[in-house]
């Protein structure tokens, strides 16, 4: 089933890795110029895009370099303008960028607070304000928003501002696959759930007392498969939801969890 993303571009937020190995929106990026897509690869570190962009060249795919701070309006603006520039349209949306921060209401400061859903939802509003017009304009797009299963479950750590944010991009993205639906634009968001990605490491190894090998086997023995995902699960369905396969997909939350989801009250 190769080139299912033939003669389309893709924009992905978040395309570089937090760290060493394969983050949701590296993978992604990469997978999507396997499939026929031109890729913008987006982020703030412009050193991480620059390697995803890399290896998508060296396989003879093609892909751009973005810097931007994805909560600046005028960053969204001029990368949308860039892909335009570039390629002259936007067939797909990929938003990937998100961070986390320890602590529940008590404990998170305000500012921190602010950092994460400024990063984690705000990102997602900017993102859409700027390209849905692109979209719509050309009669249609899909867009592909990364949430968490923490956005409906409680996991087992404080993080409130991820819970609330993440929550919050699951109804952004479903009020605006209902909004545009007529107009040809699909939204649909995907909840990972454990995944074992370089994201998580940093932010949560203190709920761990710094153990991060113990962290790991507690996030493993939570999943019913046993084992945590990896980017490549979420990239995979992202892939399908940015397909002309899904044409009839829309407002859906994709949990890819092994069923994790299931299990949680």
């Amino acid at each position: 089933m190769a080139g299912r993303l033939k003669d389309k571009v893709a924009i992905v937020i978040g395309a570089g890795s937090v760290g060493a190995g394969w983050g949701n929106g590296k993978a992604a990026a990469v997978l999507f110029a396997r499939e026929g897509a031109k890729v913008l690869c987006v982020d703030i570190n412009v050193a991480a895009a620059e390697e995803t962009a890399g290896i998508i060249a060296q396989e003879g795919g093609t892909a751009e370099v973005q810097h931007a701070d994805v909560t600046q309006t005028a960053e969204v603006a001029a990368l949308t303008k860039r892909c335009l520039d570039l390629w002259g349209r936007i067939d797909v949306l990929e938003n990937n960028v998100g961070i986390v921060s320890i602590g529940g209401p008590v404990e998170q400061s305000e500012a921190e607070w602010d950092k994460v859903v400024d990063t984690n939802l705000k990102s997602m509003f900017l993102t859409c304000k700027h390209i849905l017009p692109v979209m719509e304009k050309q009669g249609g797009g899909s867009i592909v928003n990364i949430a968490s299963i923490a956005g409906v479950r409680w996991l087992g750590v404080p993080y409130i501002s991820y819970h609330a944010s993440k929550a919050g991009v699951i109804h952004f993205t479903k009020a605006v696959a209902l909004q545009y639906a007529a107009k040809g634009i699909r939204a649909n968001s995907i909840l990972p759930g454990f995944m074992d990605t370089p994201m998580y490491i940093e932010p949560l190894k203190g709920h761990y007392d710094g153990d991060i090998e113990k962290m790991k086997a507690a996030r493993h023995a939570q999943c019913p498969t046993g084992a945590m995902g990896d980017a490549w699960d979420v990239a995979h369905a992202a892939l399908f939801l940015a397909s002309d396969e899904a044409k009839y997909v829309n407002a859906v939350e994709l949990a890819v969890d092994g069923g994790l989801i299931a299990t949680c009250v």
